[in-house]
Parts: structure tokens; C-alpha cells; sequence
């Protein structure tokens, strides 16, 4: 029989067979040895097999039986199931029948209390109709004797009726009845003194309920609205005296909110009224007091203070927004804090733009007297550009040439200072401009903007600039016109920050913002002209610069000399020097400029410098000592184009030098000179020319190398 102990859980058969193995040799199967009897073990083997057989039927009958029953045990939840059913669906029989009996009682009930309703109110109205007539009497007696009307304790039954009364008094005809009509008037208005006093001793004493007693009585009384202001001003009471009006306001509606509620009816109606009160009397006289205490000291401070208030009188509207004050609450807040500054409101702008203009005309007049400047009429129109023409097409200086002594007259601190004062204007304008006149406002302020940060400071500061700029021939090397290129970029960045984070939000949902973005282009495009013309105008200095460095420098000797035998210097002296000019501008244009325009301005440098080394030279006759002497100028002058990192500029030295190459060859090779790589590609004619310019050309006949 196969023992329990070697069915073991997690149950593996490798383990199994080896553990059967050890119960019968006491040597396992895998480790074999000189003691193992395999016959022993088949022995062993068989019989257990037996065994695990006669165990297996066994289990096989249990499982059967255990089948059996369950399948039993089955049959007998289901029927029981169907009894239930059975059992649950006679229950819901009896209550639907329960539920209709119901019903019939409960309908022949509704139907028995209509009739006694009926029969009841008709008796209750006689009563109180009687009892009308009988208070009627005594007032038409003019002996009010009930004890109703002098007990205070009964003054909600004494209103009822007076409140009653005084609509039946209305009806009656004046002539026979005005004794008793006036006598009930005045017993009326002497009922809602009373109810008022009442009332206010109430709220005096906190008395919440009786408070919302008298309420509900005055709610039918024509002084019901005398009630609330009542209520409003014994709110206010202490209140607004030394403090912030601002956080005092939104303390007293918070506790009254959470009161207002058990008092009135309306609480909404209530909570605007006294929100009403507060606008229009607490914070428009403190509004008043602190702006006309500011407009007699400085404007600056007025403007100030007028968008203080208002913005902190904005964030008081939106705390109380969260309040119960009625449906449409928005609109009535936005309406109460426009009255409470309508007078302010109507010249803001007009007071902006003059306190603007003054501060920008003033930010300018220090900053010239700070230079010991006096500015100068700029001629402008027809004649200015008529000559700008001549000037750019002859190079000619018309006029005198103004001297400014290296001051470009542009300052980023004066420019940041227009653009604070501004950027301020724009957040007030934000604030204080009703939506509907935002935009125009805001292309005003705008307007003031161009006039004074870009016509006034950067458009004067660069005709002067223009006008300081020296003739190509003139021996003045002052050129500080790209310093001017600097700043400008500079301010133009500054300029278009503003106008995207300040004005374009206030237009943008408007037809001013197309008018603004060209009024923009048309400036921006105005500068880039004038900068575009005094670099160039520049450009025309720095080659004339050069030009004249290479005619006081360079010596037809130098490619000719007399004595062939003398030792060939590394470079001329005039090339050293132009290298080193070409070097330092070249440093100018980088540090003034930024983006593609460092590439254009050294581009056009590049072939204006390629193209006078070109000119200079052709103006030579060239030794064979000479012409290797050309070549190592030509050396130095391609490095100094490799400074301009513009591939077209190092293209043209590089054939340029290899020009300078036919000055040397030997004539045999000029033809194979010429086919090669970087001169194939030039005109035959300037080939021929640049070979005439060799001494050797007509004792060699090396024109017929060119036939």
C-alpha cells in the first residue's frame, strides 16, 4: 500500500520515484552505487503499481458518490426555489390589492377634506369679515377701543388688520367716507412707525427671529423698502469710519449674507441694495476725496492712484460677485463701480495722452541737455530727397558734414524709460477704457509711442548719423554709424516686445489692429531704409579708407623693382596695413549686427573689398619678382576674406590669386594656366588682360598665346 507521506505537496514525479526508491534500497536511483539491487527495486516497483491501481478505484467510486449527492442535493435547491417563487409572486398579488385599497381610502379622504375645506372656508371668511366690519365700525365711530391696537404684544394681529383695513378704505367713495378713510391712514403709517421701531430694536438687540417677525408683517406694508433701507443703514452703522473701505465692504457683506437670509423674503434684493449703498456713498466719496487731494498735487500720482482704485474697486466686485445678490449680478456690479468714477471716466484718456506726451518730451529734454545737445531742425521733404539721391549715386558731399564726435545719441535707458511710461498707460488704459473705446484709446497711446520713441529719439538720432557720415574720399575715419546700427537693433527689439505683449491683446479683436500693424511696418521700414543707407554709405567710407591706404602705401617699385636680385619680402606694407583695417571692420559689422544682416553687410563688404584689390592691381606693370611679391599680398589678402566666413568672398579671392599666378608662370604654361579649374570659368578678355599687365608681355609675344 503506497504511504501518504510520499504524496508531499507541491507533488513532482521525478521526487516521487526517488523517494520510493529510498524506502526500498535506502540508495536513491540517480546516485547508483555498488549496493544497488535493481531486481529489489523492479520487485518493488510492481507491487507498488498494484497498490497505486487498488487506490485509484477507490478514490474513483468516492468521487462518484460524491457526484451523486451533489447531483441530489441540486434537485432539492431548485424545487425549493420554484416554492419560492411560487410564495413571492402571491405576496406581490396581495399587495397590488393592498396598495389599490389604499388608494380608494386615500382619494375618498382628499375628496371628504375638499368638502369640509369648502364648507370651512366660506364660515371662516364670515368670520373674518365680521370681525373686519366690527374694527371697521369703531374707526367710523372714531372710538378705537379693541385691545388689539394697544397691546403691543398683539402688534402682528393689529397690522394684519390695519394692513387689511387700509385696502378696504381704498375703496370706498371719498365724499361719505373720508372721516374713517383718513382715521385708517393714519392708523396705518402710525402701524408701520411702530413695526420699523420694533424692528430696529430687534436688529439692535440681535434678535433674528423676531427680526424676520416683523419682516414677514412689513413685507405687505407700503414701507416695506423703508424697512430694508433701515436694515442697510443700522448695518453700516460704525462702519467706514478709519479703516479700508475696500476689505471693510467685503467683511460687512460677508456677515450679512449669512444673516440676510433668515431676516427677508429676498435676500438677494436685500444684499443688493446694501451693495447699492456702499458703492454709491462710502466708496464713491472716498473715491472723490483721495483723486481730488491727488489731481491738486501731481497728474502722474493721479493717474496713479485713479487705476488703483479702480482695479482694487474691480477685485471688490468680483469677491462680492460670489455673493447672493441676484441673478444678473455682473452687469449690476460693473454698472455701480462705473458710476462710482463716471466723472473721472469721461477725460481719463485725454489726461493720459497729455501726461504721457509731456513725460516722453521730457525724458528726451533731459537726456539732450545731459549731451550739452541742442537739437536741430531736420530738413525733410522734396529737396532733402533730391540730394540723398545725388549722394548716394556721386558720393558727393552736399552740405557740411556734422561732427558728433562718436555720440550716437541713442539711449537704451531713455528708451526703456518711454517704454515704462508706456507700457504703464497701456495697463491703465486696460482698466479704465470701456470696451467699446479700448481700442481707439489704446492706437492713441500707441501713436505717442512712434511719435516720440521712434520719430523723435531713434529717426532724429539717425539722420544725425546719416549726416555725420564722412565722405568716401575724406580722410576722416570716424565711422561709429554701425554703433548706431547696434543700438537700433536693440530699441527695435524693445519696440516690438511692447507692441506684442502690451497693445496687441487690447486691438487684436478689433479693425485697429490692422491700422497698428501697418503704422508699424511703415516705421520699421523706414528705419531699415536710413540704416540701409548709412551702411552702405558706410560701406563706400571703409573702401575709401582702404583706397587710400593703398595709394599713399603702395609703390610701383614694389612689383617692379630695379634690382631683381633683391630679396622678395614676405607682403607689402601696404597690404599689411589694409589687412589689418579689413580685419577691425570686419569685428564692427559682427559685434553691430545679428542674424542674416552680419551676412549680407559682409557680403557686399567682401566684393566691394575684392573689387578694389581687383582695380588696384591692374594698375601695376609686374617683374617676375614682382609678380611673386603680388602673390604673397594676395596670400594675406585671401586670409583676410577667410575673416568674413562668406564661401562667395573666399571664391573670389581664390581666383583672384589665381590671376596673380599668370603674372609668374612661365609663358609655355599659360595656356594650361588658363584651362585650369578656378580660371576656366572667366572671360577670355579678362585672362588677356591680366597677362598684359606682365613687363615680359611684348618681348615674348605672350599675346599669341591668347589668339
Amino acid at each position: 500500500m503506497a504511504a501518504p507521506e510520499l504524496f508531499e505537496e507541491p507533488f513532482n514525479a521525478d521526487d516521487y520515484v526517488e523517494r520510493l526508491a529510498w524506502r526500498c534500497t535506502g540508495v536513491g536511483i540517480k546516485e547508483g552505487g555498488d549496493h544497488f539491487d535493481p531486481k529489489r527495486l523492479l520487485e518493488e516497483f510492481t507491487c507498488h503499481i498494484q497498490d497505486l491501481k487498488l487506490l485509484d478505484d477507490r478514490i474513483q467510486r468516492k468521487v462518484e458518490k460524491l457526484e451523486q449527492s451533489c447531483q441530489k442535493e441540486a434537485r432539492e435547491y431548485a424545487r425549493h426555489v420554484e416554492e419560492l417563487l411560487k410564495s413571492n409572486q402571491v405576496a406581490f398579488k396581495h399587495f397590488q390589492e393592498l396598495d389599490d385599497h389604499i388608494s380608494n381610502v386615500a382619494t375618498k379622504v382628499c375628496h371628504l377634506g375638499d368638502q369640509l375645506e369648502g364648507v370651512n372656508a366660506p364660515r371662516q371668511r364670515a368670520v373674518e369679515a365680521q370681525s373686519l366690519m366690527k374694527y371697521f365700525n369703531e374707526f367710523l365711530n372714531g372710538s378705537i377701543s379693541s385691545e388689539v391696537f394697544s397691546n403691543r404684544n398683539k402688534i402682528q394681529d393689529a397690522a394684519d388688520i390695519i394692513q387689511k383695513l387700509h385696502l378696504i378704505a381704498q375703496e370706498l367713495p371719498f365724499e361719505r367716507f373720508s372721516g374713517v378713510k383718513g382715521r385708517i391712514a393714519s392708523k396705518y403709517h402710525d402701524m408701520e412707525h411702530q413695526l420699523i421701531i420694533e424692528f430696529t430694536s430687534a436688529q439692535k438687540r440681535g434678535d433674528i427671529a423676531r427680526m424676520r417677525e416683523m419682516a414677514a408683517v412689513m413685507l405687505h406694508f407700503k414701507g416695506y423698502s423703508h424697512c430694508v433701507d433701515v436694515y442697510i443703514e443700522q448695518c453700516q452703522e460704525g462702519k467706514f469710519l478709519f479703516g479700508d473701505p475696500f476689505e471693510e465692504a467685503v467683511l460687512l457683506c460677508q456677515h450679512v449674507s449669512r444673516q440676510v437670509g433668515d431676516v427677508f423674503m429676498s435676500p438677494e434684493n436685500v444684499m443688493a441694495r446694501l451693495v447699492q449703498s456702499i458703492y454709491e456713498t462710502k466708496l464713491k466719496g472716498y473715491v472723490h476725496e483721495r483723486l481730488e487731494e491727488s489731481l491738486k498735487n501731481d497728474v502722474e500720482q493721479y493717474l496713479c492712484r485713479f487705476h488703483e482704485l479702480y482695479s482694487r474697486t474691480l477685485t471688490l466686485s468680483k469677491h462680492l460677485a460670489e455673493l447672493n445678490i441676484g441673478t444678473d449680478h455682473h452687469s449690476y456690479l460693473a454698472k455701480l463701480t462705473k458710476a462710482a468714477f463716471l466723472s473721472y471716466l469721461e477725460n481719463y484718456i485725454d489726461m493720459e495722452i497729455d501726461h504721457l506726451r509731456n513725460r516722453s518730451s521730457t525724458i528726451l529734454q533731459r537726456f539732450y541737455e545731459s549731451k550739452n545737445h541742442q537739437k536741430r531742425p531736420i530738413a525733410v521733404g522734396s529737396i532733402q530727397d533730391l540730394k540723398e539721391r545725388i549722394r548716394q549715386r556721386t558720393n558727393l558731399a552736399l552740405g557740411p558734414v556734422v561732427e558728433t564726435h562718436g555720440e550716437t545719441f541713442l539711449s537704451q535707458d531713455v528708451v526703456i524709460s518711454l517704454l515704462q511710461e508706456s507700457k504703464m498707460a497701456f495697463e491703465r488704459c486696460q482698466k479704465l477704457s470701456d470696451q467699446s473705446d479700448l481700442p481707439r484709446n489704446a492706437v492713441r497711446i500707441f501713436n505717442i509711442v512712434v511719435e516720440y520713441l521712434c520719430n523723435e529719439h531713434m529717426d532724429y538720432a539717425l539722420e544725425l548719423a546719416l549726416l555725420a557720415i564722412p565722405s568716401a574720399d575724406s580722410r576722416n575715419t570716424s565711422l561709429y554709424f554701425l554703433d548706431v546700427v547696434h543700438q537700433a537693433n536693440t530699441i527695435f527689439h524693445l519696440f516690438d516686445k511692447q507692441f506684442s505683449d502690451h497693445l496687441m491683446p487690447l486691438i487684436s479683436s478689433s479693425s485697429k489692429m490692422t491700422e497698428c500693424l501697418q503704422r508699424k511696418k511703415e516705421v520699421i521700414e523706414q528705419m531699415e531704409f536710413k540704416l540701409a543707407t548709412g551702411i552702405d554709405r558706410t560701406l563706400n567710407c571703409m573702401v575709401g579708407q582702404m583706397k587710400q591706404i593703398l595709394n599713399a602705401e603702395q609703390k610701383k617699385t614694389d612689383f617692379r623693382p630695379e634690382d631683381e636680385g633683391r630679396v622678395i619680402n614676405q607682403y607689402t606694407t601696404a597690404c599689411a596695413k589694409v589687412c589689418t583695417y579689413v580685419r577691425h571692420q570686419v569685428e564692427r559689422v559682427r559685434r553691430s549686427m545679428d542674424g542674416k544682416n552680419v551676412e549680407a553687410v559682409l557680403t557686399e563688404l567682401g566684393l566691394r573689398f575684392h573689387r578694389l584689390i581687383l582695380e588696384h592691381l591692374q594698375q601695376f606693370v609686374y617683374s617676375s619678382n614682382g609678380g611673386m611679391l603680388a602673390i604673397c599680398d594676395l596670400n594675406e589678402y585671401r586670409k583676410s576674406a577667410d575673416d568674413f566666413q562668406i564661401p562667395l568672398v573666399v571664391q573670389l579671392f581664390d581666383s583672384l590669386h589665381a590671376l596673380c599666378n599668370l603674372l609668374v608662370v612661365a609663358p609655355d604654361n599659360l595656356k594650361q594656366m588658363c584651362s585650369g579649374e578656378q580660371l576656366t570659368a572667366l572671360d577670355r578678355n579678362v585672362l588677356h588682360a591680366f597677362v598684359q599687365l606682365r613687363v615680359d608681355y611684348k618681348s615674348t609675344r605672350l599675346g599669341r598665346h591668347f589668339s
